[in-house]
């Protein structure tokens, strides 16, 4: 079968591989849409990061580079391994893409996502979406109903958001900032709506500024190269500042104006990954005693998530621009989402 492979920094190769093979406890996948993360585009660029690098095998998938990608799929299942008995053939489903070792103190405390050896299929090996046929252990396995497939491919990064609305503690009602409209930004978006708070949102991209407004998941659109993004805030809110903000662009200057827009004792919840150190303003976070808090994927947020969108609380299908195949997956979607992100919001791939 024909799947994408990490062999390193700007090498993904599309290759014939052997199919996976079915075992007791899992379930084999004929994988439909998978859509491009910003975590590959990091793993092309500057990678391996959660990739494990050659000669260091991951300790849970044994798998080192090269490795399979993709890791927001959907799919459809074509067999069940021995002892599962509450899935169907023929069912539609995503995959909530996790190794973890359910031995460590966080796993054992229910913080599976939180477990000392954690690791992303797609990212640390097991096979992933970028490939036709993928077999996942039952337990991340969830069944997606009447969702169409090519929409389901955005559950994983809208689950992303959904637990970062957990992580941040905010209600119906509050006012939340967001820094950045990229994909993560939007769909977090998209969950901060669903969930009854105002939403603003700060964006540089002229079409990722159109998105915000078109598909109705931002109150507000505030461009920072043109106006001051603090005060237009508070402008917003009769003085006081946004009650929660959210990080989603790994830029530093962008962190440094939601700590200026938030309100006192306000959250600031970080969910973008980073290359590299950030600098934070600590006088800022002590003077207003502002909560930092981190984020990292998603646990137990799968089923809200997909109930989100048969609810027609959340529509998935404005932030899909594009649907292309394996073959083009470097040209058609890589090099756009790299070199001309601002036509683009999700490229979803069809191996």
């Amino acid at each position: 079968m024909k799947a994408a492979r990490f062999h390193g920094p700007q090498d993904i190769r599309i290759e014939d591989i052997a199919e996976p093979e079915l075992r007791a406890g899992a379930v084999a996948i004929d994988v439909a849409w998978c859509g491009i993360c910003g975590t590959d585009l990091h793993e092309f660029l500057e990678g391996p990061i959660f990739i494990p690098a050659a000669g260091h095998p991951h300790p849970l998938s044994h798998e080192e580079e090269p490795v399979t990608l993709g890791h927001e799929f959907s799919g459809t299942v074509t067999a069940l391994g021995e002892g599962v008995d509450d899935l169907t053939v023929g069912e539609n489903v995503v995959v909530e893409p996790y190794f973890v070792c359910n031995e460590c103190a966080p796993c054992l405390a229910g913080n599976y996502h939180l477990c000392v050896k954690m690791g992303f299929i797609g990212l640390a090996g097991g096979g992933g979406g970028l490939s036709e046929k993928v077999v996942v252990d039952r337990r991340w396995v969830h069944p997606i109903g009447d969702i169409p497939l090519d929409e389901a491919a955005l559950i994983e990064p809208l689950s992303v958001g959904h637990h970062a609305f957990v992580r941040s503690g905010a209600g119906a009602g509050d006012v939340a900032l967001i820094g950045g409209a990229g994909p993560i930004g939007l769909l977090l978006a998209a969950v901060l709506k669903a969930e009854g708070l105002t939403v603003i949102m700060s964006e540089l991209s002229a079409a990722r500024k159109e998105k915000a407004l078109s598909t109705g998941v931002a109150d507000h659109v505030i461009d920072p190269s043109t106006e001051n993004l603090a005060e237009r805030v508070r402008e917003l809110t009769g003085g006081v500042g946004a009650d929660v903000c959210f990080e989603c662009t790994s830029v530093n200057v962008v962190l440094d104006q939601l700590f200026d827009a938030v309100k006192p004792a306000g959250v600031i919840v970080n969910v973008s990954i980073w290359s590299k150190p950030a600098v934070i303003d600590m006088q800022k976070l002590v003077l207003k005693e502002i909560d930092l808090r981190g984020t990292i994927a998603y646990v137990r947020d799968h089923a809200a998530t997909i109930k989100l969108v048969q609810d027609g609380k959340v529509t998935l299908a404005p932030f899909i621009t594009s649907r292309i195949g394996l073959d083009d997956l470097i040209d058609s979607g890589f090099d756009t989402l790299i070199n001309h992100n601002e036509t683009a919001v999700k490229i979803v791939v069809h191996p």
